[in-house]
């Protein structure tokens, strides 16, 4: 019995010894992340598309901070994402370049989960792991999970997948920035007739 607590004993001790170790490690070893990046990457989408050039939003903030890339390559992010970047860092506003793509209203992908053959090429494709299914079955797309990034229709070899604009909701639905192109309709009111 005294071997039993004896082994429980040294055991503990090992734990608390290599916990204090580990935690004085993580306190002096520690690497501090660029503020900067962190502020750009939170402006950003997201969708980790690689539109603007690079494998996704972190790297893209990165060159963005270290002035490697500008401000105006996130197809996904649009003029919104722009203005705020050129507000962040004391920039000039330029428009979306042409080159890395168009703006778009926000889009998840659909499956037509009847020519589906279950490929699985679709979700090796998928950055955020919006897609499932398995080998030879059915997959679908988690709605709630898809960024709209396109990078699942091209490997599709038997072309089952579309994108479907999604509506405003009252979760989704953002006031437009003021200087953008609004029109409000004017319609005739008809007479009504009023009670005597």
């Amino acid at each position: 019995m005294d071997n039993i607590l004896y082994a429980i004993g040294v055991m503990a001790l090992g734990g608390i010894v290599l916990g204090a170790l580990l935690g004085y490690a993580s306190t002096r070893f520690k690497v501090e992340g660029d503020p900067l990046v962190d502020k750009i990457d939170s402006i950003l989408p997201q969708t980790q598309c690689g539109q603007c050039g690079f494998p996704g939003c972190r790297p893209y903030a990165e060159a963005i901070a270290k002035d490697e890339a500008d401000i105006n390559q996130c197809p996904p992010g649009g003029d919104e994402n722009i203005h705020k970047l050129a507000e962040l860092l004391g920039k000039e506003y330029k428009p979306l370049s042409a080159e890395h793509g168009v703006e778009k209203p926000k889009q998840v992908a659909l499956i037509d989960e009847k020519i589906c053959i279950g490929c699985t090429l679709c979700i090796q494709a998928c950055p955020v792991d919006a897609i499932v299914g398995a080998a030879k079955q059915m997959h679908t797309i988690v709605a709630d999970l898809c960024t709209g990034c396109e990078l699942c229709i091209p490997p599709c070899p038997v072309e089952c997948i579309s994108m479907i604009t999604v509506d405003a909701t009252l979760d989704t639905w953002k006031w437009q920035k003021p200087g953008t192109k609004r029109v409000i309709p004017i319609m005739p009111v008809a007479p009504t007739a009023q009670a005597a």
